[in-house]
């Protein structure tokens, strides 16, 4: 395939898989898509060792990274310099709430062993920018950025390096305010997503996007993402004016995923309905898999989700001994079991290798367009 966005990025076949699993970025980019790694779950030390890794092992084919470098900071934690601070903030009362909410299903943990950290982790600008310089240092071909416009130090760095910059979008404004900063790549991410997303579906949201571009006078690839789990969505995204597709649900129904057997095979088992958009998990609203953690937390006589980093230093330890229960044994724990995942989860019907995921999008896509091609008759 020959446009512009995989000229910008040197991928053969424009689907983007974006995972936290050095695993399937490998494994997609030597079967000719383009794996993404998301680095928010690392320290940058940590993503040093990944990104070096990857180096070793994906042969010279085309890779990228995602940070997030937040654009708005709740005030409630903007004064925080440290995790040790952010840590103090939290209080007994959430403290209680999820040491008494998890001990309904098994998980003991005592209120004060609730928060855990580790020093450069989390989503806040510093550690989006520490994960910027560490991304930098490594071959990559793209280089993307979420909730918000990218920072003027990750466009201006791109450019030096002639690295594209893009951004995730949930709405035509966000769009045009991420071209005038400069990206040269905006995905328009529909709230069918897994993750954090907006509320404007996918099928609106793409020929949105790609027309307000197009009259604003930007000659700017569109990526289209959210509940894209087969080669003919992808085929019907890139009808409506999309270049590519940036999938990440689908990935974590493969062995290669970070995700483990108990949470994949609910996935298979799971509908499209059985997500939710939550702000339980991030502090922001994020789509993930429903179970009672979100019931509890999002219910009228909950303590309220915590803002941004905040909820994740609760949230994330939470779901680890979970997981760890489940390994134990610990079956009622099974019913905890979540992660960020969008509403194609009700496509997922079997777990599938990477690479294979990837040949299913192949063959889907051209026999989606054969189709179409075929239905203009002679």
């Amino acid at each position: 395939m020959d446009n512009k966005v995989c000229r910008l990025t040197g991928c053969e076949f424009p689907l983007f898989a974006f995972s936290h699993c050095r695993d399937v970025v490998v494994a997609v980019s030597k079967a000719g898509g383009f794996g993404v790694l998301g680095a928010t779950r690392f320290t940058p030390d940590q993503l040093e060792e990944e990104l070096a890794w990857i180096d070793a092992h994906i042969d010279g084919a085309p890779y990228g990274v995602d940070v997030l470098v937040p654009e708005i900071v709740d005030p409630r934690v903007a004064d925080f310099a440290s995790n040790e601070q952010r840590a103090a903030a939290i209080s007994d009362e959430h403290r209680k709430f999820t040491a008494d909410l998890l001990g309904q299903y098994g998980v003991e943990v005592a209120p004060e062993e609730v928060v855990r950290y580790e020093g450069r982790a989390g989503i806040t600008p510093e550690n989006g920018y520490a994960q910027m310089e560490v991304a930098f240092r490594h071959p990559i071909r793209l280089i993307a950025n979420a909730l918000g416009i990218a920072p003027p130090r990750m466009i201006e760095e791109g450019k030096k390096r002639g690295v594209p910059v893009a951004a995730l979008v949930g709405a035509k404004e966000h769009a045009l305010r991420q071209a005038a900063a400069g990206v040269d790549i905006v995905v328009a991410q529909g709230t069918e997503a897994g993750g954090h997303c907006g509320e404007v579906s996918t099928l609106v949201l793409v020929p949105e996007v790609v027309r307000a571009l197009k009259g604003g006078g930007y000659d700017i690839p569109v990526l289209a993402a959210g509940g894209i789990m087969t080669g003919a969505q992808m085929a019907g995204m890139m009808a409506a004016g999309a270049q590519g597709a940036w999938t990440g649900s689908v990935w974590l129904a493969t062995p290669e995923a970070e995700t483990s057997e108990a949470f994949r095979e609910k996935m298979v088992a799971a509908r499209s309905r059985d997500t939710v958009r939550s702000r339980s998990r991030t502090g922001k609203p994020a789509r993930q898999l429903k179970t009672a953690w979100h019931e509890a937390w999002d219910a009228p006589d909950g303590p309220g989700a915590l803002p941004m980093p905040l909820m994740g230093m609760v949230s994330e330890p939470a779901f680890r001994r979970i997981e760890n229960a489940v390994v134990n044994g610990n079956e009622q724990a099974r019913d905890l079991v979540s992660y960020f995942v969008g509403q194609g989860v009700g496509l997922v019907d079997q777990v599938r290798s990477a690479k294979g995921v990837v040949q299913d999008f192949r063959e889907e896509f051209v026999e989606a367009v054969s189709g179409l091609v075929g239905t203009l008759g002679d």
